[in-house]
């Protein structure tokens, strides 16, 4: 058993986000590919029951940043003293960079699953925050010896922005429980449990409601979808600050009946969602690493249509070039749902998509992709990494 420490943000499902749930899902796989994890996150004293001692929480979300810091430190003291723990692991820059001083000569592998300052700066965050982020993002990459990656688009975004050697990157997909997502449901049953109309087209989306998550064009686009297409119906689910902008807007072109926010959809309900719509919408506009969203939908067994935007086309080509949009913008999100529904494109089968995924994605897959990369980090140890300054004890 290959023994890490690994640092994460929060605690899937205690808090939502396609990193939390990556991370949720590597405690839950990866002791079967041979990985030990003990692991340190922001949340409550209930993780720790949760996940058997697993994963423990080192400080509440909402408390002070000073206080998270000195928590995750004196946790990180802790744990490396008591238990053999030759390898750690981070996933969110603002709590592996306090520790980086802590661990000695260990190799440090990032888990690199977006830029957390380029997002802020999309996203229109002040430039001293996201100069902050910048800040500790680089501290830790250059401490690093191995980084994952979901996706190539991912890998060169890290290499030109961050300026790290390409040989230090590994791409490796993020996994899918294929098991949680077997349902012998009908669509129209799942419809009928989930309380959906079952007679209409849906369309579902599910996403952070952010900018650059494009749902402004993709509400947009039903305007001229419900003028060919009367009863097609887009749902989208999640929660965030576009909340409020968003169902203006659907008010404002009189889109009611035929776009509709969920809120936040437990998790329980969410794999039945992918598997009541006719097929998922991914409209995104820029920085997409993965979506992990993608080949959850697929593994229902409910095909997915996306921009061309990051790595949705290294996950949705490779099944079939009718998944891709033409571009991002209103127009061509029109036109590619158009098609679709009125059965210009093919869309691949419930069969082909739960297949694909089965063979690309499967966390036995994905979990020696992952142990391969720590290997290789043990087995290096090379004393020219570049040892970064950071906080003091």
């Amino acid at each position: 058993m290959l023994n890490t420490l690994q640092i994460g943000m929060g605690w899937f499902p205690e808090q939502a986000g396609g990193l939390n749930r990556f991370y949720y899902d590597c405690s839950r796989h990866l002791p079967a590919a041979g990985i030990g994890i003990r692991g340190l996150v922001a949340g409550s004293p209930q993780i720790s029951q949760d996940s058997h001692g697993q994963i423990q929480a080192f400080a509440p979300q909402k408390v002070s940043l000073l206080k998270r810091w000195q928590g995750v430190r004196s946790a990180t003291r802790q744990l490396l003293k008591e238990e053999d723990l030759p390898l750690v692991v981070s996933h969110f820059a603002l709590y592996g960079f306090p520790i980086l001083n802590q661990i000695g000569d260990r190799p440090f592998v990032v888990h690199f699953h977006g830029p957390w300052a380029l997002e802020s700066s999309v996203e229109g965050h002040p430039g001293l925050n996201t100069w902050l982020k910048k800040t500790l993002e680089q501290k830790q990459y250059q401490r690093a010896a191995k980084f994952i990656v979901l996706s190539t688009a991912f890998r060169d975004l890290l290499h030109q922005s961050y300026q790290v050697p390409l040989d230090r990157i590994n791409v490796v997909p993020p996994g899918v429980d294929l098991d949680r997502f077997a349902f012998s449901d009908s669509k129209s049953e799942a419809r009928q449990i989930l309380g959906w109309e079952v007679d209409r087209p849906i369309l579902f989306a599910t996403r952070r409601l952010k900018k650059r998550m494009g749902l402004e064009n993709l509400v947009s686009a039903m305007q001229t979808v419900r003028q060919h297409h009367p009863d097609a119906l887009l749902l989208i689910a999640g929660k965030g600050e576009l909340a409020e902008t968003l169902q203006q807007q659907i008010e404002s072109l009189d889109l009611s009946n035929h776009v509709r926010l969920l809120g936040f959809v437990p998790e329980e309900q969410l794999a039945l969602a992918y598997r009541a719509a006719d097929f998922s919408v991914v409209p995104t506009l820029s920085l997409e690493g993965f979506g992990l969203i993608m080949i959850e939908s697929l593994a229902s067994g409910t095909p997915v249509i996306g921009t061309p935007v990051g790595a949705i086309p290294e996950v949705l080509r490779p099944l079939s070039a009718d998944l891709m949009f033409e571009s991002s913008s209103t127009e061509h999100l029109a036109q590619g749902l158009l098609e679709i529904l009125s059965g210009q494109r093919s869309l691949p089968d419930a069969e082909a998509c739960r297949a694909y995924v089965r063979n690309h994605y499967a966390w036995p897959v994905v979990g020696q992709k992952i142990k391969a990369v720590y290997s290789a980090a043990l087995s290096e140890r090379s004393p020219s990494l570049t040892f970064s300054a950071s906080p003091q004890s």
